[in-house]
This record gives structure tokens, C-alpha cells and sequence, in this order.
């Protein structure tokens, strides 16, 4: 077994006044040569964007882009003619593929947006842009995992390029479970605490810490406190 450990004040701190970010892993002016990524999981930004505000038309290529909305409503516009809003309890996937050009505005007015934005590398390059998003029934991950993003189109969440599986959870203080990874050869689990305070595998985390590992078949997680968790399952090399 091998692991990682990041508390939340040790991530890159940005502000840039409509926008703060905090940046797991090496991101724009943060660079931090022992954070550049874990496994094919580049990044993972935690973003609060002000009322009104966003991000102008900007480019992207082989990536495979996940937003998940935590508070608040997000307009996305992109050139392959999609026009949306996501919200708490939606996940929005782009592949950039061959490239694609897009913007992200706060549609609130009166209350700031929160959300994560996480990159993958996919396992193909050169792909045909795609756009997708889904509403979930948050109610499925109650004292359970509920499973948002998958590599088959045909499963439950959104889909990438890539050998990767997300689950979230919430749970109530004093639960637990148990995550069996999907491919234990070649994949790790980064999990990462949205609220409350979990223990995994014997680390204890609090609220925005980040936990990977690696060469292990599963995970054991015991809510100390109510809690959120994402697990984002993803290669390792």
C-alpha cells in the first residue's frame, strides 16, 4: 500500500478577487513539483466564482474536463453550440478532444458559485469534442456510494476517455463503508472530503482534505462526523 496525504491548507491559494481557487494540484502560477498530479488525476480546483462573473472564451485539448456544481447555478457556453446551466447535483463532462473553446459564468446575481472543476488525461487523444451533463438524485448517496462517472456510456453518471470511476457519498456520523476499486492492478482512489471528518484506511481527514492510494483492492470509510466524500478512482500511470 502506498499513499498521499494533502491537508486543506496546504493546497495553491488563488484570488483573484471575482474569483478564489484553491488548487489541489499544480495549477496556473501555483507550482509545486511534488503536487503535480496523482495518477492521471491533473487537476482538482475548488472554485468560488462572485455573482455575475466567470470565465471568458478560453481554449482546451485533450483533456477530459468534470464540473460538479456544489452551491449556486453555473452557465456553460461552448462552440460545438451547447448553452447550459448546472447546478447542485448535476456533473458536467466535456472531452476537448481535437479542441474546444468555452466559457463558465456565475448565473446568480446575488450569491457567489461553488464548484470543482477536475482534469483527467484521457487514454486517447485526438478525440471528437463532447459535451454531456446529468442530474443526479442526491438521495441515492445517502449512507451509500453513489456512482457519477464511469469509462462505459451505458452506466450510471457520465463517461470519459479514460479507465476512471467517481462516487460521492453522504453520510451520517458513525457509518461505514466500504469502496472495492474496479481495477485494483492498475488504479488508486484519491478521496476527497467535502464536509465533516471521515476516517480511510486509518487517515483521519477533515473538511477539503485529499487522500490518495494506491496498491490496495479497497477502501474503508467510518463518517466521524456527518460527512461528504468524493472518490475519484483513476490509473495510476
Amino acid at each position: 500500500m502506498n499513499s498521499v496525504f494533502h491537508k486543506a491548507d496546504t493546497r495553491g491559494d488563488a484570488n483573484h478577487g471575482w474569483l478564489k481557487s484553491k488548487h489541489t494540484f499544480s495549477f496556473a502560477n501555483y507550482h509545486n513539483p511534488e503536487r503535480m498530479h496523482f495518477g492521471v488525476l491533473r487537476v482538482l480546483n475548488d472554485d468560488v466564482v462572485s455573482e455575475s462573473m466567470g470565465f471568458g472564451t478560453h481554449p482546451h485539448r485533450d483533456m477530459e474536463i468534470i464540473s460538479i456544481p456544489l452551491e449556486g447555478d453555473l452557465m456553460h457556453k461552448d462552440d460545438m453550440g451547447n448553452a447550459a446551466v448546472i447546478k447542485a447535483g448535476d456533473v458536467q463532462v466535456m472531452s476537448a478532444g481535437t479542441g474546444v473553446m468555452h466559457s463558465e459564468y456565475n448565473n446568480n446575481p446575488d450569491r457567489p458559485v461553488k464548484f470543482l472543476q477536475i482534469w483527467v488525461f484521457p487514454n486517447r487523444k485526438s478525440v471528437e469534442p463532447r459535451y454531456d451533463q446529468i442530474t443526479l438524485d442526491t438521495s441515492d448517496r445517502k449512507n451509500r456510494l453513489q456512482q457519477i462517472l464511469s469509462p462505459n456510456e451505458n452506466d450510471a453518471g457520465v463517461w470519459i476517455h479514460q479507465n476512471a470511476w467517481f462516487h460521492m457519498a453522504a453520510l451520517d456520523k458513525g457509518k461505514s463503508l466500504d469502496y472495492e476499486l474496479k481495477d485494483p492492478k492498475n488504479n488508486g482512489v484519491y478521496a476527497f472530503l467535502l464536509d465533516g471528518k471521515v476516517t480511510i484506511n486509518g487517515q483521519s481527514m477533515a473538511k477539503r482534505d485529499g487522500f490518495g492510494i494506491w496498491e490496495i483492492e479497497k477502501l474503508e470509510i467510518i463518517a466521524d462526523s456527518n460527512a461528504e466524500v468524493l472518490l475519484m478512482e483513476v490509473p495510476m500511470h
